[in-house]
């Protein structure tokens, strides 16, 4: 018997990276469990095709020799609704995945489901992930450290992204409140669009009139030098400034 989408208590991601080469290629296999109230998960994470690279190779390209993962506990019950949101606008194809992507398994149904919307499922599976990685303590939170020097005055702010609750949080001065997660999200995709040119970064904000981020690594970027738009049609920077000075000229 099919589940319809109301039922559903229990659900399986698999997923495979497909032609992506090594050291970035893997497959997962993710469940998740809420029928009892909270939400337990089951992740196994395997890099693929690395015996192909030498050991160098791989930790050139900021891994480990050792990024394969597996954890199986409970994550926190605010993810819930949002996967349960997702499923609920969720269209099937009638077509197999031909080269890597993700898959569904709907309670404890045999044959898999494949999603239309292929990109918005594997990022939910990241968030997910990530919020393993941070409830596992194997990460920290993101957090962005931003920097306003303007004429009068020089705000600093960090923003604390937390995704083992779901919750972003903003710091201006030790004056904190919580800003609306989706619109967060889109925050930091933006954040990560342009080109950050870490040869003149700086292990200190700037203090002339300008902008100034440090994407959590403790190197500081001034916006329009050293971070640049890719795309010329897509002012990503000016965009990304607007969005602080919203926020912190308020």
């Amino acid at each position: 018997m099919k589940s319809s989408k109301e039922d559903i208590q229990k659900l399986t991601l698999e997923y495979d990276s497909g032609i992506i080469p090594p050291p970035y290629s893997h497959v997962f296999h993710l469940e998740l469990d809420w029928s009892q109230s909270f939400l337990q998960v089951k992740l196994d994470l395997h890099y693929t095709d690395r015996d192909e690279l030498s050991e160098q190779e791989i930790l050139d390209e900021g891994f480990t020799l050792a990024d394969d993962y597996h954890y199986e506990g409970e994550l926190n019950s605010i993810w819930i609704s949002p996967i349960k949101e997702l499923l609920s606008d969720t269209k099937w194809s009638p077509r197999q995945l031909d080269e890597g992507g993700i898959i569904l398994y709907l309670n404890d149904e045999s044959v898999p489901k494949t999603p239309i919307r292929q990109e918005i499922w594997q990022l939910m599976a990241q968030d997910l992930i990530q919020a393993i990685y941070e409830t596992t303590k194997k990460e920290a939170p993101l957090q962005i450290n931003y920097r306003l020097v303007t004429k009068e005055k020089t705000i600093d702010c960090t923003i604390t992204v937390n995704f083992s609750n779901r919750t972003v949080i903003l710091d201006q001065g030790g004056t904190t409140e919580t800003l609306n997660w989706d619109y967060s999200i889109q925050l930091m995709k933006l954040i990560f669009t342009p080109d950050y040119h870490y040869e003149i970064a700086k292990e200190e904000p700037g203090t002339k009139r300008g902008a100034y981020i440090d994407c959590g690594d403790g190197l500081w970027h001034e916006l329009g030098k050293g971070v640049v738009n890719i795309d010329p049609a897509f002012d990503a920077v000016g965009k990304i400034q607007q969005r602080f000075e919203d926020m912190l000229l308020d």
